[in-house]
């Protein structure tokens, strides 16, 4: 038996295996039926691409990434977008301390509001090189 059979093998177990277990673990109840922590996803989504948006603004105000628009352009993109799935999450959450995702929501909105003035400054200084 070759190497590759052995590894096409044990991938076809591997998968025979999952298959199997995936109806079984359908009936298996994962957490008790709460809402607890429910709105936490969105709260990290936007956290995640606001704090995206603050370290490509601080890299382009170091001009690391070059002296072209894409990099302030990027950072001010993704600012943006972190600070609107913010406002969705906070809107739609609970108090501080629930589970609701309002903490998270409250830091993402912050550094969005950091990313996007760290990125206009990039912007604007990439515009005045561009055209200079």
């Amino acid at each position: 038996m070759s190497v590759r059979h052995l590894f096409t093998a044990a991938a076809a177990a591997v998968l025979g295996i999952l298959v199997c277990a995936a109806p079984a673990a359908a009936h298996v109840p994962v957490a008790a039926e709460s809402d607890d922590g429910s709105g936490r996803g969105p709260a990290m989504a936007a956290t995640i691409l606001a704090l995206i948006g603050v370290v490509l603004a601080g890299l382009a105000l170091a001009r690391k990434l070059g002296s072209g628009l894409g990099g302030p352009l990027a950072s001010v993109v993704a600012s943006a977008v972190g600070v609107v799935i913010g406002v969705v999450a906070l809107a739609g959450s609970d108090d501080v301390g629930s589970g609701s995702g309002r903490g998270g929501a409250i830091v993402a909105l912050l550094l969005g509001l950091v990313g996007l003035a760290l990125g206009g400054l990039a912007l604007a200084r990439a515009r005045r090189a561009v055209s200079a």
